[in-house]
């Protein structure tokens, strides 16, 4: 007996993307995003600007969604969405418009983590991507998470370590912000690191216990170290700029990396998976794939669209859900913050 298809819409509206996927089974048959470039002349994202930004965008990114998979809403299976963590009046928009399509086509309701999303983008079906296998472990890197997860089954995940403060994501972006650089800065410290030299300029690196990491004392070095050169010499970043991003995103990557060596010796599980907006950054990517070589891990690294904010990872949670049936009813509600 042939088992029908499974088609899931997925809608994620988290923070300041508005995005809408249409799965079959686990392949992707679109994933359309829509930016918000408002939020540029403001140096972050304005939660209130987000959210209006998202009830103008909603209708046409889902209607742009459907078409591009050419099937009609009669088809779909059941909608997935974004229930947190995440802005909540974003997150709102998303899982109102979720439960009233539903409700209207009654199919089935699916809430979904964002961060298990993240983790759970490797299991969508890609030409020349591999899926990793249970278990292996998960660098969640983000604007607002930095964790260390280790995957058991796709609903049975557990962070064993986590920022006690800022995460990556605004280390890259405040550090961007301090040498004048224009938001979102993260990318352009990537870009100008692969012309410098990464240790023209070294870095303290934080001394944190365990599997826990710290990036405030580094971003407080950083903004220090810049003050004092440019008392020196007020030309100090236009001429070494490429060295000082350089040298910034090699210290990140170093503790990164430490972080994760001690948990592949502690778990022994040396299967080692990238996901969030951060884990498209080039020297991160590059120096996970040569622990391959180096250490004889196997690593996953995502597409590059699968890495930032985008509903086909909601999607694929919203699939493996769909096979253990985990539904929600109308009462389910956003978080902003939400269990892990």
């Amino acid at each position: 007996m042939q088992i029908p298809n499974v088609y899931i819409l997925a809608i994620e509206s988290s923070c300041d993307d508005t995005a809408a996927a249409v799965l079959c089974n686990d392949k992707v048959l679109s994933n359309v995003v829509a930016n918000q470039q408002i939020h540029n002349q403001y140096g972050g994202v304005v939660p209130e600007l987000a959210s209006r930004a998202h009830q103008q965008n909603i209708v046409p990114v889902i209607e742009a969604a459907l078409k591009k998979a050419n099937i009609n809403k009669e088809q779909l299976s059941a909608i997935a969405f974004t229930q947190g963590p995440g802005l909540m009046g974003s997150l709102l928009v998303g899982s109102s418009f979720a439960k009233s399509m539903a409700l209207a086509l009654g199919i089935p309701l699916i809430a979904v983590n964002h961060m298990h999303a993240h983790i759970l983008a490797h299991f969508i079906d890609e030409e020349g991507y591999s899926k990793p296998t249970f278990p292996f472990l998960a660098l969640t890197i983000s604007g607002g998470h930095t964790q260390i997860v280790r995957v058991d089954d796709f609903f049975d995940l557990t962070i064993i370590g986590e920022t006690t403060d800022d995460a990556v994501g605004e280390a890259f972006d405040k550090s961007a912000k301090i040498l004048g650089l224009p938001y979102p800065g993260g990318p352009l410290v990537d870009k100008y690191a692969q012309l410098g030299n990464p240790k023209a300029f070294p870095f303290t690196k934080p001394k944190v216990p365990g599997l826990d990491f710290s990036f405030s004392g580094l971003k407080t070095a950083i903004l220090y170290f810049i003050q004092k050169k440019k008392a020196e010499d007020p030309g100090f970043i236009e001429e070494n700029i490429n060295d000082i991003c350089a040298s910034i995103q090699n210290t990140i990557i170093e503790i990164l990396m430490d972080k994760i060596k001690i948990a592949v010796k502690e778990t022994g599980i040396n299967q080692v998976a990238i996901g969030g907006g951060v884990s498209a950054n080039s020297g991160i990517r590059n120096t996970l794939k040569e622990t391959e070589t180096k250490y004889g891990w196997k690593t996953y690294i995502p597409k590059f669209e699968y890495t930032t904010d985008n509903a086909a990872m909601i999607g694929i949670v919203g699939y493996q859900k769909f096979l253990a049936q985990r539904f929600e009813t109308a009462e389910v509600v956003s978080k902003a913050r939400i269990e892990f």
